[in-house]
């Protein structure tokens, strides 16, 4: 199992944007779960969902749209 003090970064971060809709919260969320996304530690169901989060949240905060 990765860190906890990763995986209560990323859920931190990732609520943070939620409450606020900061770029800045979904760029450093991003960041984590893209970290954690390629943790060996975690199952592949859960790197993957990792990583699908991390891209969408890249692409907000880089403007872009994540329908």
């Amino acid at each position: 199992m990765p860190n906890a003090v990763i995986l209560s970064s990323a859920l931190a971060l990732l609520l943070q944007h939620d409450e606020c809709g900061s770029a800045v919260c979904a760029g450093q969320a991003a960041h984590v779960l893209a970290h954690l996304a390629d943790s060996p530690e975690l199952d592949a169901e859960t790197r993957a969902l990792c990583e699908r989060a991390s891209l969408r949240l890249t692409d907000i905060s880089e403007g872009r749209s994540h329908a």
